[in-house]
């Protein structure tokens, strides 16, 4: 990316590798700020604001083609205040101002580029405009004159505009039915129905769901997950194998440095699009766990290998921390850096496995993908793990080590890590290796000593170059919440249950709306936005709202806290309508629906060496179990309570009641 020292603009104090990006832009940027509309109304300018993130790719082409443009740069300085946000850093305003331009569009995407009244309320925008008008696309300087013509002629038509625009995303906010009392919340047919409609749209032969562009959507595979638990489901469990089958095969899998980019650009996975994202990748390593649970293919075991590896060697801060994403770019060049020429390759691979090697990775002397090569397959991966071919992989790998490298957002998000957290201790769970757990204990540590305000008692949203940003947002608080809670899973510590708790409180207090139902992106205190945004779609990541329903529902099990219990079962009953009808777009929801259909199960041990039956117990894919081990009777957990042993003793517990006491843990998987 070229950078223009002649220019330096606001965004040089800022720590956000995608403002950095910005910084020597002849466009005089300024950050966000609590005062950016005392501003704009004593100058009496629109606001263009621009959005967007360090890895993406339209983003530094719009940057290269227009904000690099001296004389765009001019007429945006003199008709506009112009605002950049890192959307990673603040996704509070992303939300807010993307359902803006989706209701006025029909869709949405980054950059995104709208123009606010000074006020904040948005009235016009687009996503990524060109230097000239193309393909019914008006070019960004039309749409910078025309924007400065209406507000200075048509101002009274623009305010109507954004008035109504601004109460539509007011109303859009997800709201209680009239109803929130239900006899039966949850139905195990409901959940087979909303399975049902999952399948129909499953891709039965590339696996997946729809057609391109195609998303892991991990959530829904989840899903299959658990009817084929339920209900033993053969079409729900051959479509969530076959589709992580073809995603370990495709090019969305890195098949040299592990580690999985955005999604695919095409239904059968082979062209990503090459941005590798760190809670795309905790996302499906938590995915990759259940599988193996479940199935015991050894491929799985390599493949979250190879993606743990890359998270090291790639994302890690070397403390504790995970860096946000690797850019798709390179040198300019979108994959430059993971695609190969025939040439290439022939140089470089033994020439005994040469044939078959092309042949296998599908590779072709014009190239598979705009005249290169993504190395993706249409067989299954064992092979890679072959001597042979792990060798040729070797020489690959190292030979694309030397080349430039994509850039790195070195931003550390407190929700992000805590996915990773999750993900980590899943794959503990189901493999008992330590390496994994020792990098959740460790990654949660980092968080509490570097994104943790002692003196204030709150989290802060991202830390870059030791700076924190933004308090915390209700997504990172939900996953934090999750995060703990499977960190006391894999390791008996019933301190991670108490923080659990802490943090529940903390967004019970600071983040519940007016109606005591549903929970706000932002906290009550946070005063920079123009609304505050209730968020209910599982999109690339869970929704803020569907996780604190399910850490409320297991938390309220935990602490015997009916008013928790009953708070989550009233958010289920209220989203149910849309649940059935869209079960893709819910599909973090549907796993809270599925443990409401078929009701909690406590697995509780005491006893000085209960820790040990840890691995025993986590290797099993046991979605609907709460299990809690302690090597001493703990009054604060009352499944815990009363419960005093001399030797370990286990005990299954339902509705309240428990069993009788069990020696074994063999004998709780057996009577489950």
């Amino acid at each position: 990316m070229s950078v223009n020292k002649n220019f330096t603009n606001d965004l040089i104090k800022e720590t956000s590798p995608y403002l950095l990006q910005h910084a020597h832009n002849p466009v005089q940027w300024k950050p966000w700020s609590d005062t950016l509309f005392a501003t704009a109304t004593a100058t009496d300018k629109p606001i263009l604001l621009s959005i967007g993130y360090a890895a993406c790719h339209w983003c530094h082409v719009m940057e290269r083609e227009s904000f690099e443009d001296e004389t765009v740069a001019d007429f945006m300085n003199t008709h506009f205040i112009n605002i950049k946000v890192d959307r990673e850093e603040r996704p509070d305003i992303d939300h807010i101002y993307m359902d803006a331009l989706q209701a006025m569009t029909g869709s949405g995407g980054w950059p995104l580029n709208i123009f606010l009244l000074p006020n904040g309320q948005p009235f016009y925008g687009g996503t990524y405009f060109p230097p000239q008008a193309m393909q019914n696309r008006a070019s960004w300087m039309d749409v910078l004159k025309g924007v400065q013509t209406a507000f200075e002629r048509n101002r009274d038509k623009l305010v109507e505009q954004a008035t109504h625009l601004t109460q539509h995303l007011l109303n859009s906010n997800i709201k209680a039915l009239q109803s929130q009392e239900a006899e039966v919340v949850a139905t195990n047919d409901e959940f087979q129905l909303i399975t049902q409609r999952i399948l129909q749209n499953a891709d039965t032969q590339w696996g997946g769901f729809g057609a391109a562009p195609k998303f892991p959507q991990t959530f829904s595979i989840q899903v299959l997950f658990r009817n084929y638990f339920q209900n033993k489901d053969q079409a729900s469990i051959v479509h969530a194998i076959r589709s992580i089958d073809k995603m370990i095969q495709g090019g969305i899998y890195d098949h040299l440095g592990g580690g999985f980019s955005r999604y695919s650009v095409d239904a059968m996975w082979q062209a990503p699009h090459f941005e590798k994202m760190l809670y795309d990748n905790a996302l499906i390593l938590g995915v990759l766990s259940e599988a193996y649970q479940i199935s015991k293919k050894p491929i799985y075991l390599n493949v979250m290998q190879s993606t743990f590896d890359f998270l090291q060697r790639e994302l890690y801060n070397g403390a504790g921390g995970y860096y946000a994403a690797l850019d798709a770019d390179s040198e300019g060049v979108e994959g430059k850096f993971y695609t190969w020429s025939y040439d290439e390759i022939k140089e470089i691979i033994d020439p005994a496995i040469f044939d078959a090697f092309i042949a296998y990775y599908q590779v072709e002397q014009n190239g598979n993908w705009e005249h290169t090569n993504i190395l993706w397959t249409q067989n299954d991966i064992e092979k890679e793990w072959e001597p042979a071919w792990q060798k040729a992989l070797k020489k690959l790998f190292d030979k694309r080590a030397v080349r430039i490298r994509p850039a790195l957002d070195h931003k550390i998000i407190l929700g992000w890590n805590a996915m990773l957290i999750v993900g980590f201790c899943k794959m503990h769970a189901a493999t008992g290796n330590e390496l994994y757990k020792n990098a959740a204990i460790e990654c949660i540590q980092w968080m509490e000593e570097n994104l943790y305000h002692k003196d204030a008692n709150y989290f802060y949203h991202s830390i870059a170059n030791g700076t924190p940003k933004a308090t915390a947002f209700l997504d990172d608080y939900a996953n934090l919440i999750q995060a703990y809670i499977q960190l006391q899973e894999i390791t008996g510590n019933t301190n991670y249950l108490m923080q659990a708790k802490k943090w529940m409180d903390y967004v019970l207090l600071n983040f519940i709306d007016e109606e005591g139902l549903y929970f706000y992106y932002t906290a009550s205190y946070q005063k920079d936005v123009m609304i505050r945004k209730k968020e209910s779609y599982d999109g690339a990541q869970p929704s803020g709202n569907a996780l604190i329903c399910s850490g409320l529902h297991y938390l309220g099990h935990v602490f015997d806290l009916a008013q928790w219990t009953m708070h989550a079962e009233k958010m289920i009953y209220s989203i149910r309508p849309s649940l059935l009808q869209y079960p893709g777009s819910f599909g973090y929801w549907a796993q809270s629906f599925f443990q409401m259909s078929t009701g909690m199960t406590e697995l509780v041990g005491v006893g000085p060496t209960v820790y040990e039956s840890l691995p025993t117990l986590n290797a099993h894919f046991l979605p609907q179990t709460i299990r809690i081990m302690s090597q001493v009777e703990e009054d604060r957990i009352p499944l815990l309570k009363d419960k005093k042993s001399v030797d370990n003793q286990y005990f299954i517990c339902k509705n309240k009641t428990c069993s009788p006491p069990m020696p074994e843990i063999g004998l709780i998987l057996a009577n489950i």
